[in-house]
């Protein structure tokens, strides 16, 4: 197939990367700056430097933006892209931008699939890029009403570039599970980090200051998107997030070891029952 893959950050990296180490489809990389598609075509990461004209020669078209710089993006060229090709976004939120795609593709004619890798990096940009990235990763479809012939094409294509699992979902049950599995742990590390303790934590800091802190190294302007697209999910599990703190807190505050341990062991059983 012919894929374009619009965004060259670390996302629209590793899909070209990837998808030109395990297959022989021929890449199209369409980036805002040149420089970087440059960087990708000489590094063989893609096959040619696309423009948003020349999209009619894709099958299919991976978004790799900013979840509203993706539907900006379709509602300026949709009317480049074949009739019937496959358009697919890699964004964190669904339900603020899938309806949004849904009503363009029927605009322009062409199918959309909602899509998410579940992988990153704490740093951003084609230079840290890795076609090893989505190794053994879930890849999100949300078919959003697409054809089933469509979402198996997407769906083996994940498959071929490395992903080791396709998980199906509708944009309301994405966004509800990723407030919790991604966007409270980054809330979470960043309100650890302005603790005042934090600058001073060098000589005192191992494995949980590593493993708590670390997604505090955040794209602040992508993620306060992410934040406020799906605040409603999120403030849900930040609610239940406030309430079991607060049981924390307050039974280390009465100095009650019985009802300390018992929220510890609650804890520690419903990790042991995942298996995790």
């Amino acid at each position: 197939m012919n894929i374009a893959v619009i965004g060259l950050g670390i996302i629209g990296g590793s899909f070209c990367k990837a998808i030109k180490s395990h297959t022989d489809h021929y890449v199209i990389g369409i980036n805002r700056t040149y420089e970087t598609a440059r960087q990708a075509l000489d590094e063989g990461a893609i096959d040619e430097i696309g423009t948003p004209e020349g999209l009619d020669k894709a099958d299919v078209i991976v978004l790799c933006m900013y979840p509203q710089a993706c539907v900006d993006y379709i509602r300026e060229n949709g009317k480049y892209i074949r009739k019937g090709a496959i358009v697919t976004d890699s964004s964190g939120i669904k339900r603020a931008i899938c309806p949004q795609l849904k009503a363009l593709s029927e605009e322009y004619g062409f199918v959309f699939v909602g899509s998410h890798p579940m992988a990153g990096k704490e740093k951003n940009g084609y230079a840290v890029s890795d076609g090893t990235l989505y190794e053994g990763a879930s890849f999100i479809i949300t078919p959003c009403g697409a054809d089933d012939k469509s979402v198996r094409t997407l769906s083996e294509l994940a498959l071929e570039i490395g992903f080791g699992r396709v998980t199906l979902s509708d944009p309301d049950e994405h966004d509800r599970m990723i407030a919790f599995t991604s966007q409270l742990p980054h809330v979470l590390a960043c309100a650890y980090v302005l603790s005042p303790c934090c600058p001073n934590h060098k000589g005192f800091s191992a494995g949980s200051y590593r493993d708590v802190s670390r997604v505090a190294n955040i794209n602040s302007k992508l993620w306060s998107e992410l934040f406020l697209e799906n605040r409603e999910p999120l403030l849900e599990e930040l609610e239940e997030l406030y309430k079991n703190l607060g049981e924390l807190y307050h039974a280390i505050k009465r100095g009650d070891r019985e009802g300390l341990a018992n929220l510890l062991e609650e804890g520690h059983r419903v990790k042991q029952e995942l298996g995790e």
